[in-house]
């Protein structure tokens, strides 16, 4: 056996193990693409989600403790 034919069967053994692994995880029809598609919108939305979260924790944080020193700042000047 030579090294293209060692190369051929290496090459044919992944594509056919890739296709198994397809089938097992249920990605092996026609819709396999806009499923993939979709997961992958999905994944931009969660990632968009999360990080304006944590903007929006971040800016409600920051609004408390300026309100309190503005609140203190009031309160002692009222003395």
């Amino acid at each position: 056996m030579n090294d293209d034919q060692v190369e051929l069967l290496i090459t044919a053994a992944a594509q056919a193990g890739a296709k198994q692994a397809l089938k097992d995880i249920g990605l092996s029809d026609q819709d396999a693409y806009d499923d993939v598609k979709e997961l992958r919108g999905l994944l931009d939305s969660w990632r968009a989600t999360k990080a304006t979260v944590g903007q929006t924790i971040a800016r409600m944080l920051t609004t408390a403790v300026l309100t309190a020193l503005a609140v203190g700042i009031y309160m002692g000047w009222g003395k």
